[in-house]
């Protein structure tokens, strides 16, 4: 058959469909090279996002470029903690070695570990040491249900295990102008100085409500329209936090214990001072 002087082939239908089968997998092949080529540098920015986010957490901003760097400078030890409080694993970040345990913490998919614990197993969730203007410091992750998707949030406390001194929000999906105002300085910023500890030691967490008292130490104001992702922000910290609440009470005992030590230790000294003193 020809036309405008052109000869046209007529190709049967199984030709077509063999043609067409040939194409997309020279095609699946081409985009599978290139995903591979790809993977460890997605992997390296997961990890820089990650390390982002935790510096965010207490007050360092950085690119995502320079997240690794800061993150060795201000971060000491990644600890995962057991379901009774007891330390799994630690991770020396400065040597970059394993010093208890085989388990990262910065490995860790928290909704893995919750997953467990549902199912009667028990589940191990990190916590970030950090040093900074002179005092160490703890970063506790979280992660719980917004209204369209997961929500998430990265906790900073004091060395008292109790005062929030910095904290992150982040989400999958949650509605722009509403339950995605979590992301936001406004949402996010008076977090810090509250208290997840009430006057015993147990964990109260902080709740996200409608008028909440500016003045109390567990309390924040929910976003104006975004209901459910407040809702579901302040459950995610209530039920997460108080997973460590073992953990909580054995490294308060632990420094209880290290303040008498150095107390008893200083005793003879001071004596021994007063006596000279008196003498002269």
């Amino acid at each position: 058959m020809k036309s405008g002087g052109l000869e046209m082939k007529n190709f049967s239908n199984k030709y077509i469909f063999i043609y067409a089968a040939a194409l997309v997998a020279v095609v699946a092949v081409i985009l599978s090279v290139v995903a591979m080529g790809l993977k460890d540098r997605q992997q390296e920015n997961v990890r820089n996002e990650k390390m982002q986010t935790l510096l965010a957490a207490i007050n360092v901003a950085t690119d995502r470029d320079g997240a690794e760097a800061l993150y060795k400078q201000y971060f000491t030890s990644e600890l995962t903690v057991g379901t009774n409080g007891e330390v799994v694993s630690e991770y020396d970040i400065a040597a970059d070695n394993m010093v208890k345990g085989e388990v990262r913490a910065f490995a860790i998919n928290l909704k893995d570990e919750q997953n467990k614990e549902k199912s009667g197993a028990k589940g191990a969730f990190p916590v970030y040491l950090f040093q900074k203007d002179g005092k160490t410091g703890y970063v506790i992750p979280t992660q719980g249900n917004g209204l369209w998707g997961p929500v998430y949030a990265n906790i900073a406390l004091d060395e008292d295990f109790n005062t929030v001194v910095g904290v992150t929000f982040s989400h999958d999906s949650e509605t722009p102008g509403l339950g995605a105002e979590i992301t936001t300085e406004k949402f996010q910023a008076p977090f810090i100085g509250k208290q997840i500890l009430d006057e015993s030691g147990n964990v109260v967490s902080i709740a996200v409500k409608k008028n909440a008292d500016p003045n109390g130490a567990h309390e924040v104001d929910a976003i104006s329209g975004g209901t459910m992702t407040s809702n579901g922000v302040s459950a995610m910290l209530g039920d997460d936090l108080m997973r460590y609440q073992a953990f909580i009470n054995n490294m308060l005992q632990g420094q209880a214990v290290e303040a008498v030590a150095e107390n008893a230790a200083d005793a003879p000294q001071e004596e021994a001072n007063e006596k000279e003193v008196s003498n002269e």
